[in-house]
């Protein structure tokens, strides 16, 4: 074993740093240890031996090795130099980003083996797919197919193929809340050979979870984004559930998408990657019509279900949050004794505060948000950095007492069906109603076994969700997306509805669907409701083709945040500038602006965006302005290549 080893932090810092090994230590190459930096001692990751210190140095030693064995290997470093070079951070926070955090290995929760395997006969459309795949063996292919068409069944036979070869599985789902829902339907088949990774577990449990499979006894992993970094020593396929979900992006440095991670490891790795969805994102669709992604369409629902029927009702001719043709149609639904999913995209009681005398809104003193309030908690609550404050009776700006509440989040409607209906059993699903453990899996299980009569949800129930005894899904405001500054607000906007719409008669030939909307004309929404998929996805991007916008061109957007705003202008303005100079034809810069959202949890942001279709060319030279620029004290920059969102 050498004398010294170089170390990564998870840090800003594209370095390495070199540190002499104490004669009793067993620190290698895949040891995470804690170190001396600077004044602080932190947890740091070998990544490389040396037999000889640089020259001139004073190396400080290595304190505590923290694993008993390597937790990565030369696989894992090698996408993690891929991570940081594409994403533009450090090697440091691409595979801190990757490994689990925990510090003992412990044990996971055991999740129950509570059905036989099932025998069931394939379709022609689903038994074409799996053979067109497994023929081929790699390579690039989508599963495009309505809800209900049985791309679970095609995933399963796939992966069951892939594993006979002696090869494993990643199967990414875009909610954890989906991850127990997709483990009760592969646990069948895989037992004890499955693992889970996903952050609700514990960091150790992860690092458990983690360690099984780098050491091969694992043929299938599930779970959300971060499970595409799964270490298998022979990597055969992933699978990609519901595509077009923007949680698939990371919102925190390095802000990979996983789909592109996946793209990259299938294509180094030799493995099939296959994706999934009834409504694929616009990139993906774009791929299909090019031929660089194989399209295998499902267009039949297999579940013994028809689609439903979709009706728009013009909200500007009602009051209140729930239409009379709503309620009504709840009622019905429940005197049949079939149930209830009203979607709506907000959290909370309502969501602004304003005053009718002078038009004040209460808005977040560290955010540029309006604050939401929570009548469970009476509190108005910031849901970008978490602060509350007490509700307020008079107006702090003009003295009026004229003030009051608009707009409706899940826990209004909550409140509103319980007036409307108080014998029905009415159930919240957002992230405030299951914070504690467990509370989502049992309220899911309780739906789907008949308990609950109506579910309110936000983006958790809009995603792959199955529950045969679902007649009605109610789209409370369909507008929301539409009143978001980005170009991807119109293909949000019409792929929730048509998901939404997709959980409604799965198993019944009369499923209905009611979308609430003050836009009944919008393009998006009328298509969504007529099903007219092709000509939508035909359209926008013929309108991203018109604007330059993504698929194409790539986008770089580069966030300046500091908590004084002159310095941040200014910092954003010299950025911009350094790098329209190296570009130099390779791209153009847009910016420097004030960013939708300026200000979040007292930083203030100002961005500029890159626009390119030479992306190697733009990506490198941007690299390297930021590898050599040094912003002011107290200011940061945020690297995010191709962004899904310009908020």
């Amino acid at each position: 074993m050498s004398g010294y080893v170089e170390i990564v932090f998870n840090l800003p810092v594209r370095k390495t740093f070199t540190y002499a090994i104490p004669a009793a230590s067993r620190a290698a190459v895949g040891f995470r240890v804690s170190a001396p930096f600077g004044a602080r001692k932190l947890t740091g990751l070998v990544v490389a031996e040396r037999d000889s210190p640089p020259e001139g140095v004073a190396l400080k030693e290595i304190g505590k090795v923290i694993d008993s064995r390597p937790v990565f290997d030369e696989r894992v470093l090698s996408l993690a130099r891929w991570m940081a070079r594409m994403y533009m951070c450090s090697l440091g926070e691409s595979l801190s980003a990757m490994i689990p955090g925990g510090r003992r290995e412990s044990e996971t929760e055991e999740l129950p083996l509570d059905e036989e395997p099932r025998a069931y006969a394939l379709a022609d459309q689903q038994s074409a797919a799996i053979r067109s795949i497994v023929e081929q063996g790699s390579g690039s292919f989508y599963l495009f197919g309505v809800t209900g068409s049985g791309k679970t069944d095609v995933f399963m036979k796939v992966a069951e193929e892939v594993v006979s070869r002696g090869r494993g599985v990643i199967y990414l789902v875009p909610e954890i809340s989906l991850t127990h829902q997709v483990v009760r339907v592969f646990r069948t088949h895989f037992k004890d050979r499955l693992a889970v990774l996903h952050s609700s577990l514990t960091p150790s449990q992860r690092l458990t979870e983690w360690v099984r499979v780098l050491d091969g006894k694992v043929d299938l992993v599930i779970g959300a984004r971060s499970a595409i970094f799964a270490p298998f020593p022979n990597l055969g396929m992933i699978a990609i559930d519901e595509e077009h979900e923007g949680s698939y992006k990371s919102g925190t440095t390095p802000r990979y998408h996983a789909r592109q991670v996946a793209m990259y490891r299938a294509s180094q790795e030799g493995a099939v990657l296959l994706m999934g969805s009834a409504t694929p994102s616009l990139e993906a669709w774009h791929h299909m019509r090019e031929g660089t992604i194989t399209s295998l369409r499902l267009p039949d629902r297999l579940s013994g279900g028809a689609m439903p029927s979709v009706e728009v009702i013009d909200m500007r001719r009602h009051q209140g949050p729930l239409s009379g043709p709503l309620i009504e149609e709840i009622g019905r639904t429940h005197a049949e004794g079939r149930q209830s999913i009203l979607f709506l995209n907000r959290r909370g009681f309502s969501y602004l505060f304003h005053c009718r005398s002078c038009g004040y809104e209460m808005a977040c003193t560290h955010c540029s948000v309006a604050l939401t309030y929570h009548k469970e908690r009476e509190r108005m609550i910031c849901h970008y950095c978490g602060r509350s404050a007490a509700p307020i009776t008079v107006c702090p700006q003009c003295g009026s007492l004229d003030v009051g509440y608009s707009g409706y989040g899940t826990e209004g409607i909550e409140e509103e069906l319980r007036r409307h209906f108080p014998r029905m059993v009415v159930r919240r699903i957002d992230t405030d109603a299951v914070k504690k453990k467990k509370v989502l899996r049992q309220a899911l299980t309780d739906f789907r076994e008949g308990r609950i009569h109506v579910l309110v949800g936000t983006q958790m129930v809009a995603k792959g969700l199955n529950f045969p005894g679902v007649k009605l899904v109610g789209i409370v405001n369909a507008d929301t997306g539409f009143q978001m500054p980005d170009f991807r607000a119109a293909e949000r906007t019409f792929s929730l509805i048509v998901q939404v719409s997709g959980r409604a008669g799965r198993s019944i030939p009369d499923g209905r669907v009611l979308i609430q909307t003050s836009r009944p004309g919008a393009a998006a929404i009328m298509m969504a409701r007529e099903g007219r998929l092709e000509e939508f996805y035909s359209g926008e991007l013929e309108v991203r083709r018109q604007l330059g916008f993504p698929p194409f061109s790539r986008l770089v957007r580069l966030v300046v945040r500091g908590k004084n705003r002159q310095k941040v202008m200014q910092a954003c303005a010299e950025l911009t500038r350094e790098i329209s100079e190296r570009l130099a034809g390779a791209g153009e810069v847009l910016g420097p602006v004030e960013a939708p959202l300026s200000r979040i949890a007292g930083n203030y942001r100002y961005h500029c965006i890159i626009r390119t279709t030479k992306f190697s060319e733009a990506h490198a030279r941007v690299s390297a302005v930021l590898e050599e620029h040094r912003p002011p004290a107290g200011v940061y920059i945020e690297v995010d290549v191709d962004p899904q969102a310009l908020l």
